[in-house]
């Protein structure tokens, strides 16, 4: 199965478009995109870190967070938590911008909505250093105790009230800027999906530079300098990295053999695909079937 970078979400409830996950180094409850799992959403995210510390990449940029503290992602930003400690845990809250806006083409939307969510802010760290962002990780202590009950009668409407009142104070404490220097991150993140995107779908097959490169209509050595600025890799290697995320999970749930996932995983070569395996994984792929197959021993 080819994962999208763009996550569609499912939401327990289609008539309350909210759902909380909670994330750890095991997964995420309900099932959804976890540690080291790049995406992007059409929603708004904002994420807590309740225990642990982790490591959350935006756009490029790595921002390091402890317990107690957030931060705001906008829409259809490309983001992966790429370290999480062994003890780690964090909650995301998604939800759409309409929610926000009360109704459509209404006086909240256009002067409080879509000018932040369709601006060049790609995303904002709430660590608690002023007034205003303890405020803010108040409220999502609160939202993540009520999610956790869902008991109380009305208990969606409090998580809206709770959620305009962050979103009013998150935005009254913000200015919008409109440098050239935020412009050119917009287009960089929205080049590198493209590129991304063409990788995810492509990667079983024989695929080129020059190939990932044109799916966002840039030069071998743009795509390179992208590529490096943005996620500090090389296409190549990222390309042999998601190859090899791939098989992991061919090899946890398939009986599929080494030959035939190397295969099935973009790798001509058996042994190149061991050797990738093992530069990536310090083991090679028979050891991680053999490590995987004793923890779901264990589990039972």
């Amino acid at each position: 199965m080819k994962k999208q970078l763009h996550e569609a979400i499912q939401y327990p409830d289609e008539a309350f478009p909210y759902i909380i996950y909670t994330h750890t180094n095991h997964g995420s409850i309900p099932e959804g995109r976890g540690v080291n799992d790049l995406h992007w959403h059409e929603e708004l995210q904002i994420t807590l870190v309740t225990n642990g510390k982790l490591t959350i990449q935006i756009n490029g940029i790595d921002y390091d967070l402890e317990t107690g503290q957030a931060i705001f992602i906008n829409k259809s930003v490309l983001h992966v938590v790429t370290q999480l400690t062994h003890d780690g845990q964090y909650v995301s809250f998604n939800f759409p911008e309409k929610l926000l806006a009360f109704y459509s083409d209404s006086a909240m939307e256009k002067s409080y909505v879509l000018p932040y969510t369709n601006s060049f802010l790609l995303s904002l760290v709430i660590k608690g250093d002023a007034e205003w962002q303890k405020q803010i990780l108040q409220i999502l202590w609160y939202m993540k105790k009520e999610f956790e009950i869902k008991k109380n009668w009305g208990w969606q409407y409090e998580i809206s009230i709770k959620t305009v009142q962050l979103w009013l104070i998150l935005i009254s404490n913000i200015s919008l800027s409109s440098e050239e220097s935020s412009k050119h991150n917009r287009l960089q993140q929205e080049r590198l999906q493209l590129m991304l995107s063409f990788i995810h779908q492509n990667y079983t097959n024989n695929i080129t530079l020059k190939e990932i490169a044109e799916a966002a209509h840039l030069s071998v050595s743009e795509c390179t300098r992208s590529f490096k600025k943005s996620i500090h890799m090389t296409p190549y290697y990222y390309l042999v990295k998601y190859r090899i995320k791939r098989s992991c999970e061919l090899l946890e749930s398939t009986e599929y053999t080494i030959t035939e996932i190397a295969r099935r995983v973009g790798f001509n070569h058996v042994n190149h695909f061991i050797q990738s395996f093992k530069k990536h994984r310090d083991i090679t792929p028979k050891e991680f079937r053999k490590l995987e197959m004793n923890w779901l021993h264990l589990e039972k």
